[in-house]
């Protein structure tokens, strides 16, 4: 007879003895569908030439970003985000119905509140499930795969949308050259079902707070909402430190896909691709030599989209796949660093 937990120290001698057979039980997070959404406005390197002092062979050298997608003033995150999830469900021949839970990592939302995910969730008609947002900047996907599959694997979902998405042009200063030439709008979905086949095989979440004022914005929140104030200042834009941005986001991603390779029992030999957060190719550059990545296995498209934050490693997800970069049975790793500092890595077999 199975003990409850009142009786403590039989409850906990009957756990641990039957510990391998409840964790043999445990199902694997798989995804199984991916779509992604970028808004049509073109904001091209020469765009940026007539509004602020910069040049395109100057961003391209420095960044490896040619040109971004920038939403209209009637667009905002749940938008991109619809159109990206239709995708996603259509290729999981999933219908939103049939959705447990709605997950969505940005940092752009449509409102203080409701949850981005909740007006996503009206939007399909995903009527069952339950629906939150997540913040952790531009690693705001692989946090959100990471909860995801801790729900399922703990039997409180079985079918579960995560997205990536932001509009950062909504939050960019176009006066300020050293950030205005870097971000891009943007969306990618992926639908993650309870499986007995591997799917995600480890995921790691670090971050640090000790730096949050080298990539923040600073007004808007409790501690200074906007006001006259502010808008004279421009403090309701993103402000970076970028040169120390960059030093932190190469050790930091390095180690995470480590301990991620590690944790999975995994070689870097063995990933059929690599998928980094596209924040600056010199940062991708970096972390693929000490990983000793070869070119040909790192998937890159920030040159068409730049950094769309949250909606960053989604979008370059699906972008391999339909280009069929990625396979059934490939195993794939993430990456990805953002503001907070936040950041992680995953290895997933598709």
């Amino acid at each position: 007879m199975e003990p409850t937990l009142i009786d403590k120290p039989r409850a906990l001698n009957y756990y641990c003895a039957n510990a391998s057979e409840i964790n043999s039980k445990l199902k694997y997070a798989k995804i199984i569908g991916t779509g992604s959404s970028v808004p049509k406005t073109v904001l091209s390197n020469s765009d940026l030439e007539k509004m602020v002092d910069t040049s395109d062979e100057w961003i391209t050298s420095r960044t490896g970003i040619k040109e971004r997608r920038i939403a209209d003033e009637n667009t905002a995150a749940s938008d991109v985000a619809y159109k990206a999830a239709e995708k996603a469900l259509k290729v999981a021949c999933v219908s939103p119905q049939n959705l447990d839970a709605i997950i969505v990592g940005t940092v752009t939302p449509d409102f203080v509140f409701p949850s981005t995910a909740c007006v996503l969730q009206s939007l399909l008609g995903a009527k069952k499930a339950y629906a939150f947002d997540l913040m952790a900047g531009c690693s705001g996907f692989l946090y959100t795969l990471h909860v995801a599959e801790g729900i399922i694997k703990s039997g409180g979902a079985e079918k579960i949308l995560v997205i990536g998405v932001d509009i950062l042009s909504k939050i960019t200063d176009f006066e300020d050259r050293s950030t205005c030439i870097l971000f891009g709008d943007g969306a990618g979905a992926a639908v993650l079902t309870a499986s007995d086949k591997p799917g995600i095989l480890s995921s790691i979440l670090s971050s640090d707070g000790d730096d949050w004022d080298l990539l923040y914005v600073p007004a808007g929140g409790s501690r200074t909402p906007i006001g006259e104030e502010v808008l004279k200042s421009r403090d309701q834009y993103i402000k970076m430190k970028g040169n120390d941005v960059f030093k932190v986001a190469v050790k930091s991603m390095e180690s995470a896909t480590i301990n991620a390779l590690n944790k999975a029992n995994v070689s870097p030999e063995d990933i059929d691709l690599f998928v980094p957060h596209q924040a600056n190719y010199r940062i991708l550059e970096a972390v693929r030599k000490r990983l000793n990545f070869p070119e040909e296995k790192v998937f890159a498209n920030l040159d068409k989209y730049g950094n769309t934050s949250a909606a960053s490693v989604p979008l370059a997800l699906d972008e391999a796949v339909n280009k069929g970069r990625i396979k059934e049975g490939n195993l794939v790793l993430f990456a990805a660093f953002g503001a907070g500092f936040t950041w992680g890595a995953s290895v997933v077999k598709l």
